[in-house]
């Protein structure tokens, strides 16, 4: 049995998820720098190029090699231009399950890509990898990535409270942290039946750490 996840590309109708490559430095450490992004995940700011480089040819692989998660580039099938990174931590080849979460870029925004990137993840990873669980973690006031966690068939399970932090800015523009409550939702192979027939809407970010 597996205890790693293989470098593979997942492919939509409109979207084809990659491994991150150094060609998508400059967009990546574009996409982090966003308003939304620095409040809604713990993502340092602001986010070099420098640093977006280590998490592609350090970290990315590390942890896929270890057995942990995986990281993928989310990208357009006509264009080929990034719109987001969707992201596997916490994996437990014993329990067979994985936490996903995901960043979609500003300009990409409300077009579904968060969704259906989201749900050919968790397709690929109850299907071809034979895992019972996924789980996605949302701030208790990011209605938007609740939003994406229903339309893909998640199961809220509950609150976990007081068990994240978010960020908001301060008058003098820095940021402060906020605690907030995690809502926990999941997917079990049994909840894929039906999935994906109404995706388009909003995006949002579910946890990143």
């Amino acid at each position: 049995m597996t205890s790693t996840f293989p470098n593979i590309s997942i492919s939509t109708e409109r979207l084809v998820l990659r491994p991150l490559d150094e060609d998508d430095v400059p967009a990546l450490a574009e996409m982090m720098n966003d308003e939304q992004v620095a409040a809604w995940t713990s993502v340092p700011q602001p986010y070099s190029e420098d640093a977006a480089r280590r998490w592609i040819t350090e970290h990315a692989s590390a942890e896929r090699l270890a057995g942990r998660g995986l990281d993928l580039a989310v990208t357009e099938f006509l264009t080929q231009r990034l719109v987001g990174v969707v992201r596997l931590a916490r994996t437990n080849w014993h329990i067979r399950s994985t936490e996903l979460s995901y960043i979609i870029a500003p300009w990409a925004r409300g077009e579904g890509y968060a969704s259906e990137a989201a749900l050919a993840t968790a397709q690929w990873l109850l299907g071809d990898q034979k895992l019972e669980r996924v789980e996605l973690r949302t701030a208790a006031d990011n209605a938007a990535a609740q939003q994406v966690a229903q339309k893909i068939g998640c199961i809220s399970e509950g609150v976990l409270r007081n068990a994240c932090i978010v960020h908001v800015r301060t008058e003098d523009g820095t940021w402060a942290d906020v605690r907030s409550d995690y809502i926990v939702w999941s997917l079990l192979p049994e909840d894929l039946e039906g999935a994906g027939e109404e995706l388009a809407g909003s995006d949002g970010f579910t946890s990143w750490n």
